[in-house]
């Protein structure tokens, strides 16, 4: 019997991935970017267990049996087996997969991303697979390429049409600006009516204003780059929120629309706007993460 337990964050689009190129290998159509957030307070902890006594691969999430034939998980897991270093018979056992997040799952918060950086994480020590791991993770749930490396991270949608330089790299590590603080108001903890995979495709489907976002996100990107690694508050402050602005008015503009902000959420923007403004400054910013 071998065990391995791993913890992964929650990562925070500030310039967001919404969009799929390829639906089956999950790569997409703009680059996005992430603050990642302290383990210590919002976290995805998978245990994954492999054992010649065990008699079928199983998975559960947040203490609930799920099924192990997603494809999505069995993607990770089928890369995993491919490249592992273990030894010919321990990769034909079965494998227990046990994963828990200690904040709310599907109410926006990334916990797919938090979940397969974990697993993916995970995977990789226990069958001691070496080499970048994001491209596996992303296989799962593309934001997770995002949380498997810490600080402000840039996942690059790639060219290539089996994405193989569809990467996560890190801009900066977590130390270099650490005066950043990321506050998280849930403002519902509910589900989401509509999950953010079947929001994507919809928008890419039906929004006409989709193209006009792909088109400026390049721009937007870099200049956000730029932005964290001169640590500009006010430049940061403002791409990210206008991006999220672009995001949701594309989501408005998608058929049936994608509703992913209520009053509470209104009522924050409308709040730090209000503190901007009193302040004579930017010194807070407020996106509604889906």
């Amino acid at each position: 019997m071998n065990t391995v337990t791993c913890l992964a964050p929650i990562n925070i689009a500030v310039i967001k991935y919404w969009g799929k190129r390829d639906e089956s290998l999950i790569l997409p159509v703009n680059d996005s970017i992430s603050a990642t957030l302290d383990t210590e307070q919002l976290h995805a902890k998978t245990t994954v267990m492999i054992s010649q006594h065990f008699k079928e691969d199983c998975i559960w999430l947040n203490e609930r049996k799920e099924d192990i034939k997603n494809p999505r998980l069995q993607n990770c897991l089928n890369e995993i087996r491919s490249r592992s270093q273990l030894s010919g018979h321990m990769n034909d056992w079965k494998i227990h997969i046990c994963s828990k997040n200690n904040f709310p799952t599907a109410a926006g918060l990334a916990s797919s991303a938090a979940g397969y950086a974990c697993l993916t994480a995970a995977l990789t020590k226990l069958y001691k697979v070496e080499g970048d791991i994001s491209l596996i993770a992303r296989s799962g749930s593309g934001s997770a390429c995002r949380s498997i490396m810490g600080g402000f991270v840039r996942w690059h949608m790639g060219m290539d049409k089996y994405g193989m330089d569809s990467l996560a790299k890190q801009i900066v590590p977590a130390s270099h600006w650490p005066e950043m603080r990321i506050l998280l108001i849930v403002v519902n903890s509910e589900q989401k009516k509509v999950s953010s995979t079947i929001g994507m495709k919809r928008s890419m489907e039906t929004s006409e204003f989709m193209q006009h976002r792909i088109a400026n996100v390049p721009e937007k990107a870099d200049k956000m780059q730029c932005a964290i690694i001169q640590k500009n508050f006010k430049t940061f402050a403002e791409l990210t929120m206008k991006d999220s602005n672009q995001m949701h008015a594309v989501c408005q503009d998608t058929y049936p629309p994608c509703v992913y902000m209520n009053d509470v959420s209104h009522s924050i923007v409308n709040f730090i706007h209000s503190y901007n403004d009193a302040m004579n400054d930017i010194k807070g910013l407020m996106l509604r993460y889906t």
